[in-house]
């Protein structure tokens, strides 16, 4: 039984590095019949756009300005230029924010990650996530289909009658929440039901932390986590070496500074984004507003591709000081004004009954003039006044946060 899905994902990484962006072009005329990336790309030569340096200098696309675009121009907000005939099912996520499922096999991209995790066909799979208006049901149901995999479309809740299904059935896979994982097994054993079949699983949508980890492994189930969006499906999965998530093939991933597009250097935290070359329904450099970072080298697993540490936070730390939103950009903005900054941190606190920031900036050269012309700087793009700190190089933690909320 071979250990990888196909021979993609072990292929030299310079490779599929040049297959992904020979195929971009075409992907980007693609999304330019669309009006909305017509005009957000105004200008923009798609034959050029062959490399990570030329698809860096697009501007990127916040999925937080989507529920906004949608309600302007619904359903799609003019990113879409494929009829909606075109499709297979139609969905909608908080925001709203509305998603159509291609046509294709395996639309949301789930089967490798299902495989990595030890799943095979001819495995029947309880599915529990919602398949109610949300694409969550369907992202593991077609992804499990199209490794060859039988699904109980079981959805969350109602643990009586998943009970039935489960004893009927046998699944030796379950995909869903790590928390209901945990409600099904306790209410399971609780009513002396048998869910012994359930061997494997696949689990997302929640924190899976290390202590439901080690109580998921007593019970007898070997459990993986995979990071996906109602946009993209599978972004990113665990493999059974354990460390850090692979990302998944056909995407572009790029790690930028929180507030900008612009990518951090290797290792540093920053917020994902990712261009798809799904040609009927293609995203450009969407930001997702979730925080990571690149892990160096392969994964022992013997999967190439770039490998992140998962889940580590959210990106838009915008907060209101003194009544005025400060964001992400703005603290961006003030590096741009000085290169000669490490990284940064606003720290927002309370000095008696007022909102205080502070400016961290990490510096290699403290002298001259350059904490008054910060000051100047913080006040200038932010409206608000503010103290400006300088710190020694490498000194503020690389968590991608810029902005520091401690008022409690």
């Amino acid at each position: 039984m071979t250990d990888h899905y196909d021979a993609l994902e072990t292929r030299e990484p310079a490779k599929r590095e040049a297959e992904l962006f020979s195929r971009l072009p075409d992907v980007l005329r693609k999304a330019l019949a669309a009006p909305a990336y017509a005009e957000r790309l105004r200008g923009i030569d798609p034959a050029a756009v062959t490399t990570r340096a030329a698809l860096a200098r697009l501007p990127v696309l916040r999925k937080s300005e989507l529920p906004a675009l949608h309600k302007a121009a619904p359903p799609f907000g003019g990113f879409v230029a494929s009829p909606l005939g075109s499709f297979g099912r139609l969905f909608t996520s908080p925001g709203p924010i509305f998603e159509p499922e291609p046509v294709h096999a395996d639309p949301w991209r789930g089967a490798r990650a299902l495989f990595a995790a030890g799943f095979r066909p001819g495995d029947v799979v309880l599915n529990t996530f919602s398949y109610h208006l949300t694409p969550g049901g369907f992202i593991f149901d077609a992804s499990a289909r199209a490794l060859g995999c039988a699904v109980i479309p079981a959805g969350p809740g109602n643990t009586e009658q998943q009970f039935e299904l489960i004893e009927a059935y046998r699944p030796v896979g379950y995909s869903g929440t790590p928390d209901f994982l945990k409600i099904l097994l306790d209410a399971a054993a609780s009513a002396g039901r048998d869910v012994s079949s359930i061997k494997r699983a696949l689990v997302s949508g929640a924190a899976f932390p290390k202590s439901l980890q080690d109580e998921v492994k007593s019970r007898g189930i070997d459990a993986y986590q995979a990071f996906g969006t109602a946009d993209l499906g599978m972004v990113a999965f665990e493999t059974p070496a354990r460390d850090g998530m692979v990302v998944n093939e056909d995407l572009i991933m790029e790690i930028v500074r929180p507030g900008t597009g612009d990518p951090v250097a290797p290792g540093d935290v920053g917020e994902i984004v990712v261009t798809s070359l799904d040609p009927q329904h293609p995203w450009i450099r969407l930001a997702l507003g979730d925080l990571t970072a690149a892990l160096p080298g392969t994964s022992p697993c013997g999967r190439t591709n770039m490998r992140i540490k998962g889940w580590m936070g959210r990106a838009d730390q915008t907060t209101k000081v003194k009544g005025m939103f400060v964001r992400p950009e703005q603290v961006a903005e003030i590096g741009k004004r000085h290169p000669e900054l490490g990284r940064l941190r606003l720290v927002v606190t309370r000095s008696g009954e007022s909102d205080l920031m502070t400016l961290k900036a990490e510096t290699a050269s403290p002298g001259g003039n350059l904490q008054n012309e910060l000051v100047a700087s913080l006040r200038s793009v932010t409206k608000l006044g503010g103290n400006v700190e300088l710190v020694a190089a490498g000194s503020l933690p690389n968590d991608g946060k810029v902005i520091a909320d401690e008022r409690g």
